[in-house]
């Protein structure tokens, strides 16, 4: 008798095999929650990539003032400088990845979180962290993150987050 893998590979079987690809790229936004981290993001945005584009949320470091509204435009920037509404990019990814570093401000995780739950996209937070690194740091830094992340990874080293972003299929 033969197996059911070999019937499967079969000629007569090839017919109903689908010969499209399994799944799109996904749309992935990749966000630098602080300085050291940006430097990381600029040279992962050197590569190629399918379906990412990569931005800094340097101006969440400070949250608006008493009697200022709330806003999201201009608190997300993309590569060049230019001002873009945090909203507008989480409504078109499928994934939004934040990248942080030990021992910065990673506050701004909580907006973001709260955009992407809202809007039902998934997150993803990768901290960039040596081996320098003191647990009490990373600690505060996975506090920040941890309640706004589906997926929280600690890398290691820079090369890991590149990596990660391929087995992501940005």
């Amino acid at each position: 008798m033969i197996s059911e893998s070999a019937r499967m590979s079969s000629a007569a079987e090839a017919k109903f095999r689908i010969k499209d690809p399994n799944s799109q790229p996904r749309v992935v936004k990749v966000i630098a929650l602080d300085k050291p981290s940006e430097r990381v993001v600029k040279e992962l945005a050197q590569s190629s990539w399918l379906r990412a584009t990569f931005f800094t949320a340097s101006a969440f470091a400070s949250a608006p003032r008493e009697n200022e509204r709330f806003s999201v435009n201009g608190w997300l920037s993309d590569l060049a400088g230019r001002t873009k509404n945090l909203l507008d990019e989480v409504i078109t990814a499928d994934l939004v990845i934040m990248i942080a570093t030990p021992g910065q401000n990673a506050e701004a995780a909580a907006i973001i979180g709260e955009a992407c739950a809202i809007n039902h996209v998934m997150t993803t937070s990768l901290i960039v962290s040596s081996p320098a690194t003191s647990d009490e740091v990373l600690s505060t830094t996975l506090a920040h993150l941890r309640p706004h992340s589906r997926m929280l990874v600690i890398a290691s080293a820079e090369e890991y987050i590149e990596d990660m972003l391929v087995a992501l299929r940005a």
